[in-house]
């Protein structure tokens, strides 16, 4: 496998952010996979994900949002954020050199990315992937934040831990199953919004998330050309 730093300029910025490309030989799919709120793109399931989705044939480019560019905590404001995406998206296509490209992230990351795919029309995408979409903040139940995925055309992909505070499943699986045949969930037993599992589950975190990819890479092949 071969890893590779790029960096992605953002339009309307003097800045860029980082980001790593992991490109096993023989890929069959490309991920722009985004980080969530609290950690980036070096976070250990971050790279623990990247390694594993390579083990299984897709390559990945994870990047960073510029708040964590600059080792700040607080988000960027949600224009910036989509703009990082875009951004994103745009280097991703060009470094899949005709590969299907899917996009997605991490909690906030996998949010910010459907709000964008709402709002715009993203050709080169073939399917987003959402690593515990955060369907409400934690203690307060609500579906609103899944309002805008009726606008998504691309196929959904959800995998959720069954503890995520931050997805009610009881609100998260209707919410599937109105979107349609375009939406699954792969529902994570023990795991919470961070895929931590106990070890009462039987499992360990690295069985988790090897998982994960094999769903995500299973999901991926079934996607229409």
């Amino acid at each position: 496998m071969g890893r590779r730093a790029i960096r992605i300029p953002i339009s309307g910025r003097d800045d860029a952010v980082s980001a790593l490309l992991d490109r096993p030989r023989g890929a069959r799919a490309l991920l722009a996979l985004a980080h969530g709120a609290g950690a980036d793109m070096n976070h250990r399931f971050m790279e623990a994900a990247a390694v594993a989705l390579a083990a299984r044939g897709i390559a990945v480019l994870r990047y960073q949002f510029p708040y964590t560019q600059a080792g700040k905590r607080r988000p960027d404001h949600r224009t910036t954020l989509l703009a990082t995406v875009r951004a994103a998206l745009e280097v991703a296509e060009k470094e899949a050199r005709g590969l299907p490209l899917v996009a997605g992230g991490k909690s906030m990351g996998g949010r910010m990315t459907s709000l964008l795919a709402a709002e715009e029309e993203l050709p080169a995408v073939r399917g987003l992937v959402f690593l515990g979409f955060p369907l409400h903040p934690a203690g307060r139940p609500s579906d609103e934040r899944g309002a805008h995925l009726a606008e998504v055309e691309q196929p959904l992909l959800f995998l959720q831990g069954e503890r995520d505070r931050l997805a009610d499943l009881d609100l998260l699986r209707p919410l599937v199953k109105r979107l349609g045949r375009r939406a699954r969930i792969h529902e994570v037993p023990w795991a919470d919004h961070g895929f931590h599992v106990p070890r009462k589950s039987g499992t360990c975190d690295d069985e988790v998330i090897a998982g994960l990819a094999r769903a995500t890479a299973g999901w991926i092949d079934e996607l229409p050309a």
